[in-house]
């Protein structure tokens, strides 16, 4: 891994490693923010499955346990492209709770709701780009393909062979029945 990529992941997820341990420390400063979205999650919650917690602390916690261990996994390269997909998810439910501008009446606190927001799409982005980050190696899907090729001109090869073992085969085969004996 380049010095840069390794830089650049430290810095994307200083930030969900630094809010992850902060809000799971304390959530309940969070909880009043985070209702409207956790009351409107709850019921698909339930339905995924029944004994999954739907209080607001409870989600609050997980999602900031979820982004500390996503964090660390991406700042210290293990399983970074499932790690920035994760914090991509967890992400989204934060940004809508957090930073709802299109709720507020103050203009001096929508316009910082908005940067918030903005910078959270920001941050999206870079996730995004983390994920599809191969370091350099071609994609699953071209070395897929590249396999697919290699296999089937192997068996186009080993099938052009046994053609010409066969005609040499029945060569010989009616060479043998012309001869005396």
């Amino acid at each position: 891994m380049t010095p840069v990529r390794s830089l650049a992941r430290a810095m994307l997820s200083g930030i969900f490693v630094v809010s992850g341990y902060r809000n799971f420390r304390s959530p309940q400063r969070l909880a009043q923010k985070a209702a409207p979205v956790t009351e409107r999650a709850a019921p698909l919650l339930q339905k995924v499955h029944p004994s999954f917690p739907t209080g607001t602390e409870q989600l609050i916690r997980i999602n900031s346990a979820v982004q500390l261990g996503a964090g660390l996994m991406l700042a210290t390269g293990r399983l970074t492209r499932p790690a920035a997909l994760i914090l991509a998810g967890t992400l989204v439910p934060t940004t809508i709770a957090g930073h709802p501008f299109w709720n507020d009446d103050d203009p001096a606190t929508r316009d910082t709701n908005k940067v918030n927001f903005l910078k959270n799409v920001g941050l999206f982005g870079g996730l995004l780009l983390a994920a599809a980050d191969t370091e350099g190696k071609p994609s699953l899907r071209w070395r897929t393909g590249h396999r697919i090729g290699h296999s089937r001109r192997s068996m186009e090869r080993a099938v052009r062979t046994a053609k010409r073992e066969a005609r040499i085969a029945v060569r010989s085969a009616s060479t043998a029945r012309r001869l005396p004996g």
